[in-house]
């Protein structure tokens, strides 16, 4: 039942997302406004946040009245590239052409890889990524559009890596390789118990978020599996025990060590999970096995009902964010967990596919215990579910014949 539900699921994604190009809206992208630009009010911090919260919140999209375009984002496009190599990969493996053969599936793996190049932030040490949008969280700081992160970039890297699998581009390895000299050159270091977080981004503000802290690990650890380069195994072990250091006695972890990034959520556990076994995987270290055990049993503890429906918060249900399902799927074949929990997986993709997929083919943002906020956003909701649900796919496929994800 679910290898149906599953194809015609992600069949008609791929067809919206083909579609509109890859192009589209973000929950946080009210800065792009055009109209609201043209004001005065876009120079006070204040109105900028108001402004921001406005179009995230709504339930309506303002984004048309208010000349907001759409826009390749860096991230969505790093997600759809790891989609479309998991595609391939099922391909390979399973003889199965529904989502293309392999000769399309390997254009489009081109095509996103070189967009994904093409939408490169520049002047930095390395390769790097940002988002298309003036980003300000609280009254904090303000990132101008296109200011690289941590999190951008790990996930843009880590996808021409897994492109460099397939296609065997050295271009893109060398390109995913020098996201290390970002990350070491251009990252600031924040000194904690011993170790030290990575800053969000080159920019001061947000420099203790313990997932963008472990992502970089992460990302430094497949850039030493294909350098060997020492520095790079060293820099990540010592990001990777600081953030372990760091994880609750329950194996829960806080978003962030300022007062205002204590809360603990569903899909930002997913992150620091995958970041750790991704780390001990291309290091070959083992050290922190048993915070990924604990870690992991929280998580499919506490984030989950026994109906499939996805929990938020620690100690709220709702908004129920589309990252919330999508996450477990990738969690699950990162950790190889799907076998061990493939009832929570099938009934979580079917509630998902139930509650949280349009007719049209993309997935809502939010479920609300209100009105909720269905707008088609291309990063967040769409990009992520295909990159995940590409995950549920090859972890359902004969592994004998699949290769390892990077």
């Amino acid at each position: 039942m679910f290898d149906v539900e599953i194809t015609v699921s992600l069949l008609k994604l791929k067809d919206y997302c083909e579609k509109h190009d890859f192009k589209g809206w973000d929950p946080y992208d009210g800065l792009n406004s055009k109209a609201f630009r043209a004001t005065p009010f876009f120079k006070w911090d204040l109105a900028r946040l108001v402004w921001i919260q406005s179009f995230k919140r709504n339930p309506f999209n303002l984004r048309r009245l208010s000349l907001v375009p759409t826009d390749y984002n860096a991230k969505g496009i790093g997600l759809f590239l790891k989609g479309y190599c998991n595609l391939f990969k099922y391909q390979k493996a399973s003889g199965n052409i529904e989502f293309g053969d392999s000769v399309a599936l390997l254009a489009k793996i081109n095509y996103l890889a070189e967009l994904l190049i093409w939408l490169q932030s520049r002047g930095y040490s390395g390769a790097c990524w940002g988002y298309n949008f003036d980003w300000q969280a609280r009254r904090l700081f303000l990132f101008p559009k296109y200011t690289p992160t941590v999190v951008a970039t790990t996930f843009c890297a880590s996808a021409l890596f897994e492109a460099y699998e397939i296609t065997r581009n050295v271009l893109y390895l060398q390109i995913a390789l020098s996201s290390a000299n970002f990350i070491i050159k251009d990252l600031k270091r924040t000194p904690y118990n011993g170790g030290f977080l990575l800053s969000y981004s080159p920019l001061e503000g947000n420099n203790t978020v313990i997932n963008a802290s472990l992502l970089g690990a992460s990302l430094l650890s497949i850039c030493y599996k294909y350098s060997k380069n020492i520095e790079y195994f060293f820099m990540a072990k010592e990001v990777v025990r600081t953030c372990c250091n760091l994880q609750n006695d329950d194996g829960s972890w806080v978003y962030g060590l300022l007062k205002t990034q204590s809360w603990i959520d569903s899909y930002h556990t997913g992150y620091n999970l995958d970041a750790i076994a991704s780390y001990q995987k291309n290091s070959d270290d083992l050290s922190f096995n048993s915070h990924l055990t604990k870690g992991y049993e929280f998580y499919i503890n506490n984030f989950f009902e026994s109906d499939g429906a996805p929990i938020h918060f620690v100690n709220r249900k709702y908004p129920i964010d589309i990252h919330c399902p999508g996450q477990l799927f990738v969690t699950l074949q990162k950790l190889d967990k799907f076998k061990e929990d493939q009832v929570l997986a099938d009934k979580v993709l079917n509630w998902t596919i139930k509650n949280m997929q349009s007719e049209k083919g993309y997935f809502y943002y939010q479920i609300k215990k209100g009105i909720s906020s269905k707008i088609s956003y291309m990063r967040w909701s769409n990009a992520f579910m295909f990159n995940a649900l590409s995950h549920y796919l090859i972890s359902n496929i004969n592994k004998d014949n699949n290769e390892d994800l990077v």
